[in-house]
């Protein structure tokens, strides 16, 4: 007759990478599935708004679509966690919890190793934020910058720059064969939400008569957005007196996507300037651009121009945008050493 086995089954361990952005936040598993949200988190207002929306908490494309219920947290607005507010601390907890969940629902038979990717910024100062927000889901995580957990999906890894063009920031890394430290790493703050709010300031000032919202304008963008020349023009509808019109607002959008490029090719210029010489030529031609903004008609090839004064030049956008993050991050969680590891 077997003998019954007292001992409790293992549990079995799943690697996740996750790449927690201002806008939106992916993972993937290696239990082959990957999802994405917004980078919303919603907590009902009152007992009628609990009662409306049906849910303790909300998150992504639902919970912008109760906003009017809810006490709504973008958790890394401007690529950084409010640290010491309760709230901001609570809503990336719950971010990362419900990433999880998407992809493992028996979390309490799986063991979680995960490595997370955030915006550079976030990557320097909230460390220890972090590692209190994923420590009640993982038993071990690695922190990296995004455009770092980009370079290592793609193989970028050596004499390659990685530009991450996000919401609240735009992060820099250039790869040279080794780990990149924070000299190798750089962030503006003029990203996809400077764009957003240049374009509701120039389209309040054309059409004062219109009426919409900042969230339609980040629509527009998402759809129309480009830099340089289009050879039709852009038209929307707008309310006018509750009466959807048809307004032209192609100069409006170029405008407000060309104001965020000064900084970015002045990052781009002084960082491959101050490189090992002997390597500028070989980091000019191999320029990578990640993250939703890399998706503005034009970017890569005005990119591309303006390097190409300095000498030959290749700038190519990633095959998948939404989820490059997060697929570097779970090749880091395949491959990571184990003293890279921090247990939690």
């Amino acid at each position: 007759m077997a003998q019954k086995t007292t001992k409790k089954a293992a549990k079995k361990t799943l690697l996740v990478g996750i790449d927690l952005g201002t806008s939106r936040s992916s993972i993937s598993a290696d239990n082959g599935k990957k999802e994405w949200v917004q980078s919303y988190v919603g907590w009902p207002k009152d007992f009628i708004a609990r009662k409306v929306v049906g849910h303790p908490v909300l998150f992504g494309a639902e919970a912008v679509s109760h906003r009017l219920s809810l006490d709504m947290y973008r958790p890394l607005k401007n690529g950084v966690i409010k640290e010491g507010t309760a709230r901001d601390e609570e809503a990336v907890k719950e971010l990362i919890r419900h990433l999880i969940t998407l992809v493992e629902e028996n979390t309490d038979k799986t063991g979680i190793r995960a490595v997370v990717g955030v915006p550079a910024e976030s990557f320097k100062v909230n460390k220890v934020a972090l590692k209190k927000a994923v420590t009640e889901f993982a038993e071990s995580l690695l922190v990296v910058s995004e455009p770092f957990s980009v370079a290592y999906g793609v193989e970028a890894l050596d004499n390659a720059m990685v530009i991450d063009l996000g919401a609240g920031t735009v992060d820099f890394c250039i790869m040279h064969g080794t780990v990149p430290s924070e000299d190798d790493q750089r962030t503006v703050l003029t990203a996809g939400d400077y764009i957003d709010q240049q374009l509701y300031n120039f389209l309040q000032d054309r059409y004062p008569e219109a009426d919409f919202n900042l969230n339609m304008v980040r629509r527009f963008k998402e759809e129309y957005s480009f830099v340089g020349e289009l050879d039709k023009p852009v038209e929307v509808e707008i309310p006018v007196e509750g009466k959807a019109t048809k307004h032209d607002i192609t100069e409006e959008i170029k405008k407000a996507c060309e104001s965020i490029l000064p900084a970015i090719i002045e990052t781009t210029l002084e960082m491959i300037a101050k490189f090992d010489p002997e390597y500028q030529d070989a980091i000019r031609q191999n320029v990578i651009l990640a993250g939703g903004g890399s998706q503005i008609r034009g970017l890569a090839d005005y990119i591309e121009n303006i390097l190409g004064e300095y000498g030959p030049a290749r700038v190519q956008l990633v095959e998948d945008p939404l989820f490059s993050g997060s697929d570097g991050a779970l090749a880091l969680a395949r491959e990571m050493p184990d003293e890279y590891w921090t247990s939690l």
